[in-house]
Formats: C-alpha cells, structure tokens, sequence
C-alpha cells in the first residue's frame, strides 16, 4: 500500500506533532504535518489566514494540504484538528493506518492553555473546545483503526502505544 504508515489525528493539542516525529524516528521515516505545509505554502499562521480569509477558505487549503500529503507522503503524517469535517477528506483516510489522539478538557487546558494562537477557542475556551470535540469525537471515531488516549501519558508512552496498537515494530 502506498501513503502514510500512520496517519495522526485529534484536536488541537493533542501532541500529534511530537508524537508524530517521535514515531517517524522509530520507524526510521519522515515526518510530515498537514497544518505545518500550509504555514509554508502561505508564508502566513494558520491564525492570520482564519482572520484575513476566514474558516471556509482555511478548509479549503487544509483539503487541498491533506490530499497531497496522502499521495504523497510514506512516513508518518499528522494532521491538523479540524481534518476530518471534510467529507472527501474521511474517505480519502479510510484506506490508511489512522490513529486518533485523544485527550479530556482538562488536558487540553493543561497543555494548550487555550490560547488566542487558537483561533477556534477566542472566547470562553473551555466551552468551546467541549462544543468542538462533541463536534468531531465520532468523526475522528469513524475514520481510525485505533485510538489511543494521550491523558496523563508521556509522548514516549503514547508513540509506543501506537506502534502496539497497529501492530508495528521499530526499525
């Protein structure tokens, strides 16, 4: 099968990114983020665009980024939260070793702080990210062959519950 190894998922602080390389250094890869190729391509935040162009335009991007990077990419790949509410995007995915990252409103705060960095999370953060995740979690559900919880673990111990979980062994 060509694309990813593993394809990450989950909300906005998660660790998806250190997870991300951490895997790609065990499994002797590359490491790619969705979110980071945006930045990239446009020169600009994802926070910038979300304000200068709004949601839909970002979404648009995000589409584009995570169809080139599922061709493209044979690492591992993360992508960014708000992924998976493209239709074509979850079954682009269904063909992949998909993980969703997975982690409870007090973690997120301890790891986010919820911050203006965040553009979905401006105003009472808290609610918000609920109202989000109750958005997605079955979304992110859906498109993954496993989940694993990132509650109270190190990125260490959440990267080797990956590998265990698709059966995977370090290079």
């Amino acid at each position: 099968m060509s694309g990813p190894q593993i394809v990450l998922i989950g909300p906005m602080g998660v660790g998806k990114t250190t997870v991300g390389e951490l895997l790609a250094e065990r499994l002797g890869t590359a490491f790619r983020d969705t979110d980071a190729d945006i930045v990239a391509a446009q020169g600009r935040e994802i926070a910038d665009i979300f304000v200068d162009e709004g949601e839909p335009y970002f979404r648009e991007l995000e589409r584009e980024a995570v169809r080139a990077a599922v061709q493209e990419h044979t690492g591992v790949l993360a992508l960014g939260g708000g992924a998976i509410l493209d239709e074509s995007t979850r079954a682009l995915l269904g063909a992949h070793p998909v993980v969703y990252l997975s982690m409870d409103v007090e973690e997120a705060v301890k790891r986010t702080g919820l911050n203006q960095a965040r553009p979905l999370l401006a105003v009472n953060p808290r609610k918000q990210w609920r109202e989000l995740m109750d958005a997605r979690r079955h979304l992110y559900a859906e498109v993954a062959r496993a989940v694993v919880a990132t509650d109270n673990r190190t990125p260490e111990e959440v990267a080797q519950a990956v590998l265990d979980a698709l059966e995977l062994k370090e290079a």
